[in-house]
């Protein structure tokens, strides 16, 4: 799981925050917002009142796993745990399978590319 900070909890900006941090609003719906090439001049631009409502995030490098006739394709599986009160441990209630070949994952951010978007995982 990548490690995220509060940009309103930044003590500095990492030296290596241009390579390897993306920045995020808080709340989006569909990856708005995100900025996966974030520069310290896009960080400065945050307004001091709304720092609290975004994050800086380690970047995940996704490796093509799959291959399609046109070249490889990235694959992410969100896995989402319910655990009732009577239980002690989670259990594992639906899974997510994203498919990408841009820098993020999702069908709005792939539209220029084959064999992209979401299935589900059987075990």
């Amino acid at each position: 799981m990548p490690r995220a900070t509060f940009v309103s909890d930044l003590g500095g900006v990492p030296d290596d925050f241009e390579s390897r941090y993306v920045l995020k609003p808080l709340f989006s719906f569909a990856g708005g917002g995100v900025n996966v090439e974030p520069t310290r001049a896009d960080l400065d631009a945050i307004p001091a009142d709304e720092r609290h409502a975004w994050c800086i995030q380690e970047k995940i490098e996704y490796e093509p796993a799959l291959k399609a006739p046109d070249g490889g394709v990235k694959v992410e599986i969100r896995l989402m745990f319910l655990r009732p009160d009577d239980e002690p441990k989670p259990i594992l209630s639906q899974n997510l399978v994203r498919l990408s070949r841009g820098k993020m994952l999702g069908v709005d951010f792939n539209k220029q590319f084959t064999w992209v978007g979401s299935s589900v995982a059987l075990s």
